[in-house]
């Protein structure tokens, strides 16, 4: 089966771009960065499951709000995206997050049917390796131990985030505060 997901991955390239290299693709998948507690036999499994996609830049592929198209994640082999959030009004984004080779966008998608979170953008030229809801269930069929601990990653990341979120809101909450102080100060 690994043949086969190399041969589809070059063959969905043309020969002016960059072929989806199914070892970068497991050796990011057990970076410490993605998921360091898998092997690379592991990975390799999951790489099986996944499929190549490619965007140029400026391609918007995942899209905040989108509740229609939410069940996949891609792994970033090469290229960058810009996460986007909208915060203020529909019209101003913010830039959240510039991410590269071995990051993970749309993690969320693999575990519920909810809407996106966030816009991702390629910044540049982008290859990704994507796993879909349908062959993420699959795989935890076929290779539970596999689909387990790559389960626990994408929690582990998600839990990560929303610290991270978490800690950017107390934040915020503090600048509020001082913003109101001082604001209150100018006025008396």
């Amino acid at each position: 089966m690994m043949m086969k997901v190399m041969e589809m991955m070059e063959s969905q390239t043309d020969n002016d771009s960059a072929p989806l290299s199914v070892s970068l693709a497991i050796q990011l998948l057990t970076s410490p960065a993605v998921f360091g507690s898998l092997s690379l036999s592991e990975a390799a499994r999951i790489v099986d499951f996944m499929k190549p996609a490619q965007y140029d830049s400026g391609d918007c592929f995942i899209q905040e709000g989108d509740a229609a198209d939410t069940g996949f994640m891609a792994l970033i082999i090469e290229g960058e995206v810009i996460v986007e959030n909208i915060v203020v009004d529909s019209f101003s984004p913010i830039t959240t997050a510039i991410l590269g080779p071995g990051s993970l966008v749309g993690e969320m998608g693999l575990l519920d049917n909810g809407p996106r979170s966030a816009s991702c953008t390629a910044a540049t030229e982008l290859y990704c390796a994507t796993l879909s809801r349908n062959d993420f269930y699959t795989l935890l069929v076929k290779e539970p131990a596999i689909g387990a601990k790559l389960m626990l990653g994408v929690s582990i990341r998600i839990t990560e985030r929303l610290r991270e979120t978490a800690r950017k809101l107390k934040l915020y909450a503090k600048m509020c505060q001082s913003m109101r102080a001082e604001m209150d100060q100018v006025i008396r």
